[in-house]
């Protein structure tokens, strides 16, 4: 297994009214150019449709293909739309990183946008992390009780 820590969370960049999920982007990564990126699989771990649906994109044990420079340690998370994310949505993001941070033991900090885990210039994923990160401290899932 791969050492993973770190959570990189991106937006798809795609207009907010569309409700897209894994076979969409995966088809945008998995096309050949120029209608896509030519690679050989989806690029994030995760993705989080405009319904709060998470589904699961590659497997955590591979290295996925989000964010240059950290693919090998980390798991990408990628919430639908460009700016204006539903509450189902933000809901389902903290869930689902606080359920990775305990199955990885990853810290908050260690928690980024990927406009702050590259270098090159980016907004992605247009939403303010600071918040997300706060929300994690204070919004915990329920247990599961055996």
């Amino acid at each position: 297994m791969r050492k993973i820590d770190l959570v990189v969370v991106h937006c798809s960049d795609s207009p907010d009214y569309m409700d897209i999920g894994y076979k969409e982007i995966k088809s945008w990564h998995t096309d050949k150019p120029p209608k896509g990126n030519g690679w050989n699989d989806i690029g994030y771990h995760y993705i989080i449709r405009r319904n709060g649906e998470i589904e699961q994109g590659r497997k955590d044990e591979v290295a996925g293909a989000h964010a240059a420079g950290v693919n090998s340690n980390s798991i990408g998370i990628c919430v639908v739309g460009k700016k204006n994310f539903s509450p189902e949505q933000q809901k389902s993001l903290t869930g689902i990183i606080n359920w990775l941070r305990g199955k990885y033991n990853i810290p908050i900090d260690r928690v980024l946008g990927h406009c702050e885990a590259v270098t090159t210039p980016k907004t992605c994923p247009n939403m303010d992390m600071n918040k997300v990160r706060a929300e994690l401290i204070f919004i915990q899932p329920e247990p599961k009780v055996r």
